[in-house]
């Protein structure tokens, strides 16, 4: 398996002309009666269509390097068992063979029927409901087997993973190295404490905010697997939640409600959400600093370029220590 952040410099989308898209949609035998636009995507490229007979969409082609086709493919057989569970998920489309991963000239790409809505409202009980009821059928189905090519959750490797990455870079003066480092050391400190081993790794979706949940009413769809690994079943709840404990306590009941119509809420690994906060927060930036030579990241992310990044986000590890050694969140 290819490491989520490997081959920083293996990304080049540059042949990736609006020709090249029409002609991969074409080679598997789908006709796009317009040429695609472009959705936000960083990590990967995503475009949607619509076909001859006005049906729509999304293609994705995959970033060069990053995944190995065994590991992506686990991802498509992950959808398929989900649909097939009824777990609401956006499947990626097989051909008349059963292949999902396509390649073109080189770029890996798969199909994916369009997937329309917005995401849920946390002030609506009932969009709550949906939503632990959507991650809890999830969850159920995810604990059944196991991941063997995609990434399992390690924290300290994967965090002096992301640690090698940022300092290998020319982003931080020798001052911010010394605080970076030390910060990210008594981050490891603190997390050498936590009780992760009450926490049993899954299968989960891997990076479930908001932006990946779409839907309509009381009906949403979970899309965006691409980060789907093994790791505890928390990780794809706190992402979905506010900073604010005492705002979201007010809420979790509806979404407890509706996880436990598939299997009861790990409520023990609440007191492992600030610890996933503090590892999210060193891996996105190290996630950033691995993608700067794509020009799609400066665009987007343009203040990681200045020099005062950096010391605003040792300020915000060394915030982060505080919430490890007095957590709000408790079992």
């Amino acid at each position: 398996m290819v490491d989520a952040m490997a081959n920083a410099t293996a990304h080049d989308f540059s042949a990736l002309s609006p020709d090249v898209v029409m002609s991969a949609v074409e080679s598997v035998g789908v006709y796009p009666a317009v040429e695609p636009f472009a959705l936000n995507s960083y990590e990967n490229r995503v475009l949607m269509f619509q076909d001859d007979d006005r049906a729509r969409w999304v293609v994705k082609f995959y970033r060069p390097a990053r995944w190995s086709n065994a590991a992506i493919q686990e991802e498509h057989d992950f959808l398929t068992e989900l649909d097939r569970a009824r777990v609401p998920v956006s499947a990626p489309w097989r051909n008349d063979e059963g292949q999902s991963l396509f390649e073109y000239q080189g770029l890996r790409f798969a199909l994916f029927r369009q997937c329309a809505g917005q995401a849920p409202e946390l002030d609506n009980p009932a969009h709550l409901f949906a939503l632990g009821e959507a991650l809890g059928a999830l969850h159920e189905q995810g604990a059944q087997r196991v991941f063997v090519h995609r990434h399992t959750f390690d924290v300290d490797a994967d965090i002096e993973d992301a640690r090698g990455r940022v300092l290998a870079s020319d982003r931080l003066d020798a001052q911010q190295r010394r605080a970076y480092s030390s910060a990210v050391d008594k981050t490891l400190t603190a997390l050498a404490r936590c009780d992760w081993a009450s926490a049993p790794l899954i299968r989960i979706h891997g990076d479930c905010h908001l932006g990946n949940v779409l839907g309509r009413d009381e009906h949403f769809t979970l899309v965006d697997f691409d980060d789907a690994m093994m790791a505890p079943a928390i990780q794809d709840v706190w992402m979905l939640l506010p900073e604010d404990e005492q705002g979201w306590q007010a809420r979790l009941s509806e979404v407890v409600e509706g996880y436990e119509q598939s299997r009861p809420f790990p409520s023990e690994q609440l007191t492992l959400i600030e610890p996933l906060r503090a590892y999210r927060l060193i891996r996105y930036t190290a996630w950033l600093v691995s993608r700067w030579s794509d020009p799609a990241f400066p665009r987007a992310f343009p203040w990681v370029g200045d020099n005062g990044y950096w010391d605003q986000h040792i300020r915000q590890l060394e915030q982060q220590l505080l919430q490890l050694e007095q957590p709000r969140w408790l079992a």
